[in-house]
């Protein structure tokens, strides 16, 4: 059977130049697309992953990660999910976000869900910008600034943040308590700021009294070479000679 034009160059095309012809980003087992009240949802919970997906579609609205294993989100991740609005990246073992994690979805991300994995700090910088909704209960956190500021920079969801619980690595003092009772309490990066602020002040004042003893230092040289100048000059001054007329005087006088 003979082989259609078309076809046949295309595969003249494959032996000449000793390529092949591209194939789709296959999707994990476990994964699929639907649609769920008009919206491309894509799924892959509990399909054993342990990296984020290739092939997922770039108009999915709802991305299911959840139940996987997880550890860690690089940067630009999901950057081409341009209309991406909920994500579910819960019960995984994630311990890493990088700080351009969810670069590209400031504009449309709406729900996170972070809860359930191993984060004991984040990077502010990942949530910059994004107006989102966020579940981050059952984490093991260190309870330190950048969760403080974390939290002001986002919404938590309804009922999620008595799970916010201070880790193992957190200050003693602080394991096992609320993070949000605890903030209400004690302003965190306000003590980090405070002992910057004490460091910066401790250094300033080293160097201008190092300045100020450059200073003494100089006019007191300045002072006794001065004083050595005008010694000089006194010894060098003549001495005038006594004339005749005044000796004369002197002597009648007496």
């Amino acid at each position: 059977m003979l082989l259609p034009a078309g076809h046949f160059l295309s595969l003249l095309l494959v032996i000449g130049t000793g390529s092949s012809v591209p194939s789709p980003r296959v999707r994990p087992q476990g994964c699929y697309v639907a649609e769920e009240a008009g919206n491309r949802t894509f799924r892959c919970s509990q399909a054993g992953l342990s990296a984020v997906p290739t092939g997922i579609p770039n108009d999915t609205r709802k991305l299911y990660l959840d139940a996987n294993q997880l550890s860690s989100v690089p940067a630009g991740a999901f950057q081409h999910l341009s209309v991406l609005e909920e994500m579910d990246l819960s019960h995984n073992a994630l311990a890493y976000l990088s700080g351009a994690a969810f670069q590209g979805l400031a504009g449309t991300l709406r729900h996170l869900d972070l809860s359930a994995n191993q984060l004991a700090s984040v990077p502010v910088e990942a949530f910059v910008g994004l107006q989102i909704q966020v579940n981050l209960s059952a984490n093991p956190w260190h309870c330190d600034c950048a969760l403080q500021e974390v939290i002001r920079q986002v919404r938590l969801v309804p009922g999620s943040g008595t799970g916010i619980v201070c880790g193992p690595g957190a200050r003693p003092d602080l394991v096992g308590q609320e993070f949000l009772l605890l903030a209400r309490e004690e302003e965190l990066c306000g003590a980090r700021w405070g002992r910057a602020q004490r460091s910066t002040d401790v250094a300033l004042l080293v160097t201008m009294g190092g300045w100020l003893m450059l200073v003494v230092a100089y006019l007191a040289h300045y002072v006794w070479q001065n004083r050595d100048e005008t010694r000089r000059t006194i010894k060098r001054a003549p001495v005038l000679p006594v004339r005749s007329e005044d000796s004369s005087t002197l002597s009648t006088v007496v």
